[in-house]
């Protein structure tokens, strides 16, 4: 079974960018869809972004701000992120949806401060 190591997040000065990235320990190559998803206290879960077969799919409020990518060369999907808000400061996590259903890494904290 694939699994899913998320990095890259701390903490940033508004206006600021990072890089998360999503390391699978196996190929990802036969795995149609991966997205990114963020979760702030006290909120629910919400979906940031998606890619599937190179076709991407983003949040409303992160649209023009984030770009979602991935390397199967390097079993790895990246989420840039620039002009990062307060509003953006939450738990990101990583989801590969396989064949029995969805994988899920343990997410990264990211902190924008004002």
């Amino acid at each position: 079974q694939v699994q899913l190591v998320e990095s890259g997040g701390g903490l940033v000065q508004a206006g600021g960018s990072l890089r998360l990235s999503c390391a699978a320990s196996g190929s990802i190559y036969s795995i149609n869809t991966m997205g990114w998803y963020r979760q702030a206290p006290g909120k629910q879960r919400e979906l940031v972004a998606t890619i599937t077969s190179g076709r991407t799919n983003y949040a409303d409020s992160v649209k023009g701000r984030f770009t979602i990518s991935r390397d199967n060369a390097k079993n790895t999907m990246y989420l840039q992120m620039n002009s990062l808000k307060p509003e953006d400061t939450a738990v990101y996590l990583c989801k590969a949806v396989v064949w029995n259903g969805d994988l899920w890494g343990q997410g990264t904290q990211v902190t924008v401060s004002s």
